[in-house]
């Protein structure tokens, strides 16, 4: 009610507030969105910050380290949290919004961008393939060397002390793995 009648008095028309610059109907990072309650210079990006910072406050308070009531100090945190991830919702739509009208404005950049990400992804996985491959031919070394050795039973010493020593003096320490 207080919206509508503050259009009466400041010499507007009633109704809703005129859309921000950007696209018609849209909130854009650099101005507060239509009926959202934040200061005229204050944008979406500066009230996320600024929420982070307020439970990150909260939670390293000396208020709150020297308060001896747990539930105000948990109501007290679950609040600021509660609007980081209220602020971080209406970003994240934002930005899914602008997606929405790229994809439908031009199609063929978000195509291309898929194709990007897709030969990103099989880079990666290739590169880790090879790095498995690695790994394989190690170890089939290892158990082919080991293999060789069970094979020649009379060139090992007597005992089994002996054929562990020898065995475990032919197996190359494992790859570091970077």
């Amino acid at each position: 009610m207080a919206g509508s009648l503050g259009g009466m008095f400041s010499g507007q028309p009633p109704g809703p507030p005129p859309p921000p610059p950007g696209l018609p109907g849209q909130p854009s990072l650099l101005q507060a969105a239509p009926g959202a309650p934040r200061p005229s210079n204050s944008t979406l990006v500066d009230e996320l910050e600024s929420s982070f910072e307020a439970c990150f406050a909260s939670l390293v308070s000396q208020d709150y380290v020297n308060g001896t009531d747990q539930e105000e100090i948990r109501t007290g945190v679950d609040q600021c949290i509660q609007k980081f991830l209220d602020i971080a919702r209406q970003t994240e739509c934002f930005f899914l919004q602008k997606r929405l009208q790229l994809s439908v404005q031009k199609p063929d950049q978000v195509i291309k961008e898929d194709v990007s990400e897709l030969r990103s992804e099989l880079q990666r996985k290739d590169a880790l393939v090879q790095k498995h491959l690695t790994k394989l031919r190690h170890w089939q070394q290892v158990l082919e060397d080991i293999n060789v050795q069970h094979k020649k039973p009379a060139e090992m010493p007597q005992g089994s002390l002996a054929y562990l020593e020898q065995a475990s003096a032919n197996i190359p320490a494992p790859l570091k793995q970077t």
